[in-house]
């Protein structure tokens, strides 16, 4: 069973910076798409950013887009998200994802392996 933990979440103040990181067990280079999705209360679960399993393609929720990046280091079984810019609206539960297949896709439903999540809180 692949396993994912999220780690890097935390308090920061509206504009500062953010990276969250993602270990997973094992089989990240080759085989899985990882994606970033989060959840903040009340709300549904968004598609935040993805990237293919070699890290050739990666995908963008409008919202973060200019302000995310996402990137993978497969050596380390190692996916990343630096957040930058970052706004109140941006708050919530933060879960790492991933998908047995080459390609990036935003969609939750495509996903089969979940991390505990991460909490991100973005208030001065």
């Amino acid at each position: 069973q692949l396993q994912l933990v999220e780690s890097g979440g935390g308090l920061v103040q509206p504009g500062g910076s953010l990276r969250l990181s993602c270990a997973a067990s094992k089989y990240t280079s080759n085989f899985y798409a990882i994606g970033w999705f989060r959840q903040a209360p009340g709300k549904e679960r968004e598609g935040v950013s993805c990237i293919s399993s070699r890290g050739g393609s990666t995908l963008y929720a409008d919202s973060v887009k200019g302000r995310f990046t996402i990137s993978r280091d497969n050596a380390k079984n190692t996916v990343y998200l630096q957040m930058s810019s970052l706004k109140p609206e941006d708050t919530a539960v933060y879960y790492c994802a991933a998908r047995f297949g080459p390609m990036c896709v935003l969609s939750d439903e495509e996903y089969n392996y979940w991390g505990q999540g991460t909490q991100v809180t973005v208030s001065s």
